[in-house]
């Protein structure tokens, strides 16, 4: 098959392509990194005509154009598996909504439960030689979308890199409807959240000493999984695996001093396993055509029975805060939506089940208010409208400045116990006045 001239067939404009839109389709403009930007904007020039287009993606790293347009929440809705800085604000827009989720399962949803898109839309890197798109650092899930939708329109952009995988990494140009070649804008960013604190430091170093040599590691975003990063890669340890949901800059940093191998996994050995990633420039160049690293779809990465075969699984995630039951909150504050569920709950899962493997909440034991008030995050009972992200029975070692403690086999006064040893000594005696109106403590405590 000449695939140059089946492409050149079926090359043309963003403003042609974006005219299959019809009201009330159901678009996907994919995920992260992939999110599509002139066709985009030339949907936007249509609002006009358009009324009830709803359209799935998450992981915003830059402004939709669609959202931007007059009473843009008449003609679009933008709903998303995992919401970053700017869709929160769309939520106050009316536009965006966010659709719950077991990041694992994603795939699937779209091959057996969801409506399927009429319309995908996304960006990927230049086709290669044997005729196909690679998705770049966005794998997850988009194979499925392709699969699933009626047509299939691909944004190339010049400077996606190629992120080599095991499967579902890509969609061959016979699978493709349109081809637009867009002005090959940088990849979208993300930012490692600023430098680690001094309490996310402290908080690294008790989960450090946790990991032993040969561990495989999954590393959340957010200052303190970064802080570990940063520890492991001027630590002692060697030859560490990586086996995650989201690939990040600290991963590159630990491989550039050394620390990964991934020569003692049990599967996929010698390659750093990940179902998306979002980081700086330095990451993407490390990425590029890097045979050390496997991009894959989340339904493998974030499949618990995955995670369970790989001895010695460290899995690190941040919580907004927790009850003295241990349920974690990861996604609101209160009713206020922030993130999502993402594939905390997956990893929590497959690292207990791996042998000699360890899940991680870590979270500072305060913050403070835009007020300037000094607030617990271990607080009694969750906020109403908070989201149980992770259940009580899943938690397995919570981690804060001071200290930290496994939950696992204990009763609710053993819990609330433990978790009130690692709250800020401010709130204690608080902490444990609510727990005994709560009938979870016991005279006989340590105070």
């Amino acid at each position: 098959m000449d695939y140059q001239a089946l492409y050149q067939s079926k090359l043309t404009t963003a403003e042609e392509a974006v005219k299959v839109v019809k009201s009330g389709d159901w678009l996907d403009f994919g995920w992260c990194t992939g999110i599509p930007v002139e066709l985009d904007k030339a949907l936007a020039a249509r609002a006009d005509e358009l009324y009830d287009v709803n359209i799935r993606g998450g992981i915003l790293l830059w402004p939709l154009a669609i959202a931007q347009v007059p009473e843009a929440n008449k003609h679009f809705s933008w709903n998303s598996w995992h919401m970053s800085g700017i869709e929160r604000h769309m939520i106050d827009d009316g536009i965006a909504y966010y659709a719950p989720l077991r990041y694992s399962e994603l795939p699937r949803w779209y091959r057996e439960s969801i409506d399927k898109p009429d319309v995908v839309m996304i960006q990927v890197a230049p086709m290669d030689k044997h005729g196909y798109f690679n998705f770049g650092p966005n794998a997850s899930h988009l194979a499925a979308v392709c699969e699933t939708a009626k047509i299939v329109i691909v944004e190339v952009n010049q400077n996606m890199p190629r992120c080599l995988g095991g499967f579902e990494e890509g969609v061959h140009i016979s699978k493709v409807d349109m081809i637009v070649e867009g002005n090959n804008p940088p990849i979208g960013q993300m930012g490692g959240g600023g430098a680690a604190s001094e309490i996310d430091e402290t908080v690294a170093k008790l989960i450090v000493e946790e990991i032993p040599n040969g561990a495989c590691l999954q590393l959340g975003i957010g200052g303190m999984p970064n802080a570990v990063g940063s520890l492991i890669a001027q630590s002692d340890l060697k030859d560490l695996g990586v086996h995650t949901e989201m690939y990040v800059d600290g991963f590159v940093d630990i491989a550039a001093a050394g620390k990964i191998t991934c020569s003692k996994k049990n599967i996929d050995k010698g390659r750093q396993v990940y179902a998306f990633g979002a980081g700086t420039q330095k990451m993407y160049d490390y990425m590029d055509n890097n045979p050390a690293l496997m991009s894959a779809p989340v339904s493998y990465t974030n499949d618990a029975r995955t995670i369970a075969q790989i001895d010695n699984f460290i899995s690190i995630n941040n919580a907004v805060d927790l009850d003295l039951t241990g349920q974690i909150n990861a996604e609101s504050a209160g009713v206020k939506h922030i993130s999502g569920a993402g594939g905390q709950l997956d990893f929590v899962l497959g690292a207990y089940l791996s042998k000699g493997g360890k899940s991680f909440i870590c979270c500072s034991s305060t913050f403070t208010t835009r007020s300037g008030e000094l607030k617990s995050r271990i607080v009694p009972t969750l906020n109403p409208g908070s989201t149980v992200t992770d259940t009580r029975t899943n938690t397995h070692y919570l981690v804060t400045e001071y200290g930290k403690v496994c939950l696992k086999g204990l009763s609710t006064w053993e819990r609330a116990e433990a978790i009130i040893s690692v709250a800020h000594p401010q709130f204690r005696d608080e902490l444990i006045q609510e727990a005994e109106k709560l009938k979870i403590w016991r005279t006989s405590n340590r105070r």
